[in-house]
């Protein structure tokens, strides 16, 4: 008969151990003693048990449909899955197909009593994922508390040390970086818009750190908000809740008392740092948009024909006055990723737009009926049958020029 084995660790740890091998080397014994043939051999290294979309798991059921096997061999039914439902929903599928699951660490699946202890060892492996991710939590949870780093993934400007015999993991400053960061809120304090700071970053040739050549604005602005750089680091912010309905897990943001602080080496001092915080503030409560009422009514809500992002708001002084614009993002090479993807749409005077709009949402309001002919089409989800919604009339007003 031929037959494939299919093997599974589900953290790194395990791979590290070889624990993949020794599955491997107990499942091709088993096939030799009993005389089949091995054909295909299907692995999930460091593979959570919890998931289906496993390569070496989805390599298998593929081969089963194909007909590649006619047999499955597995150390124990945990190896497929560690919930119940899952074990069942990967055997049945494979039954369908004619391939049965042989177990080295069970007995086979023939009689009422095994498959009674397969749904004990399934029900256990729950439990047990269960039990060792709460404590994995609570563990992590001590350790925080203490000041240990447990996050990887450091701001940029430090570097993580991990555990050793020394002492818990921690952070140190990263010079070379941190000297970037300090002059990234000082400039900022002096006056110097972010996207300023972000030319004036990849004119010096100074690498984002994503590596890119120009710093992303979100990524300025996350840095100047960061807590970390006055010395504080957290643990705990969020959690992953499962959404009963869908099975999907979302990631919320925690309470803040829930947070846990670990204190680490500050790069710049706590009044810089508000000062930064400050100056952000001011400048989103008393920018022109905010300040100026009746302009940009179309805020938000026009979009680039060319990007098909949505269009900002943009000044131009000029000297009879200042013009209003609706300019696409993306033509400014910062916002855009590089000069080779700017957009070169142009731009369209704000003023013209919003009455234009306007004009013609007035219009359509003193229309009772083409109102209730598009209701009407709209719940149909069918075109509407009034071609004046697409095609005006003669004398009717135009776009404005250059409009999308």
């Amino acid at each position: 008969m031929k037959v494939g084995i299919y093997a599974r660790v589900s953290t790194e740890a395990q791979e590290a151990r070889g624990t993949i091998g020794s599955q491997l080397e107990a499942l091709r014994a088993r096939v030799v003693a009993e005389g089949d043939e091995l054909v295909a051999e299907f692995v999930d290294d460091g593979c959570s048990g919890s998931r289906l979309d496993r390569p070496g798991l989805d390599a298998l059921r593929d081969a089963a449909e194909a007909g590649s096997v006619e047999a499955v061999w597995c150390l124990s039914p945990d190896r497929l899955a560690r919930a119940y439902a899952y074990q069942v929903l990967i055997l049945d599928e494979l039954a369908r197909h004619q391939v049965p699951v042989r177990f080295t660490d069970a007995p086979p699946l023939d009689d009422p009593q095994a498959r009674l202890l397969v749904q004990v060892q399934g029900v256990i492996a729950e439990y047990e994922k269960a039990k060792f991710a709460e404590r994995e939590r609570r563990g992590k949870l001590f350790r925080a508390r203490a000041g240990e780093v447990l996050s990887r993934k450091v701001p940029y400007g430090y570097r993580r040390v991990p555990r050793s015999a020394d002492g818990p993991a921690h952070v140190i400053v990263h010079e070379p970086e941190a000297v970037v960061v300090r002059r990234i809120f000082a400039e900022f304090t002096g006056g110097t818009s972010v996207r300023r700071i972000a030319l004036r970053l990849a004119e010096d040739g100074t690498a984002s750190p994503e590596g890119k050549a120009i710093w992303p604005l979100a990524t300025l602005f996350r840095l100047l908000r960061n807590e970390a750089y006055v010395g504080r680091l957290y643990w705990n912010r969020t959690s992953n809740d499962r959404d009963p309905s869908t099975g999907r897990v979302r990631q919320s943001r925690r309470d803040r008392s829930e947070w846990v602080e670990i204190p680490i080496p500050a790069i710049v001092a706590e009044d810089t740092f508000d000062a930064v915080q400050h100056a952000a503030s001011d400048n989103a409560a008393f920018s022109p948009r905010r300040t100026e009422p009746d302009t940009f009514l179309l805020r938000r809500l026009v979009r680039c024909g060319r990007c098909g992002v949505k269009l900002a708001s943009h000044r131009a002084h000029r000297e009879r006055g200042t013009a209003r614009y609706y300019l696409c993002p993306h033509h400014d090479p910062v916002r855009a990723g590089g000069p080779d993807r700017r957009c070169t749409e142009r731009r369209i005077r704000a003023d013209e737009l919003d009455a234009f709009v306007f004009d013609e949402v007035r219009r359509l309001l003193v229309r009772p009926d083409l109102l209730a002919a598009v209701e009407a089409a709209v719940t149909a989800q069918g075109p509407a049958p009034d071609a004046e919604l697409v095609n005006r009339p003669a004398g009717s007003a135009r776009a404005p020029a250059g409009g999308r």
